[in-house]
C-alpha cells in the first residue's frame, strides 16, 4: 500500500490520506457497515457518540482479525452520521484507532437515517 499525496489537490484535513495505491496481488477485504451493537447482547452499547464509535470500530476490528487483517491495513472507510455536528467527537476516536501508514482514505456523510435508528455506521475496505 502506498500513500498518494499531491499539492495539486486539497490536503487532507483530518486523519486520512488523499489517496492510496494497493498492489494488485493483495487480498481485498470488504467489511459491511457496522453499527454500535455489542455482539454479546445484540443490543446497542450505551453512551455518547464516542462510546458508539468505539464499539463500531471494535466490531470492524474483530471482522478484520477474523479475515487475517487488522485496522492498520484498512485502505478506505465510509462513515455515516445522523448528525455531522458529532463529527469532531467521532474524529477523536477515529484518529486514535486508525494509525496505519498511509492512513485510509475516507468519506463522511450525514444521512437521514440508519438501520435500527443508529447514530453512526462505518464500513471499510482493507487488505489482507
Amino acid at each position: 500500500m502506498k500513500k498518494i499525496a499531491t499539492d495539486l489537490a486539497p490536503a487532507a484535513i483530518g486523519p486520512y490520506s488523499q489517496g492510496v495505491v494497493v498492489d494488485e496481488n493483495q487480498k481485498m477485504i470488504y467489511v459491511s457497515g457496522q453499527l454500535p451493537v455489542d455482539p454479546k447482547t445484540g443490543q446497542f452499547v450505551e453512551g455518547d457518540i464516542q462510546a458508539l464509535t468505539t464499539r463500531v470500530i471494535d466490531n470492524i476490528e474483530a471482522i478484520l482479525i477474523a479475515a487475517g487483517s487488522r485496522l492498520d491495513k484498512v485502505i478506505r472507510t465510509d462513515v455515516f452520521l445522523l448528525d455531522l455536528k458529532e463529527f469532531s467527537k467521532v474524529n477523536e476516536i477515529y484518529a486514535k484507532r486508525f494509525k496505519g501508514d498511509p492512513l485510509p482514505v475516507r468519506q463522511t456523510i450525514q444521512v437521514a437515517g440508519l438501520p435500527m435508528n443508529s447514530l453512526i455506521e462505518i464500513s471499510c475496505i482493507a487488505i489482507g
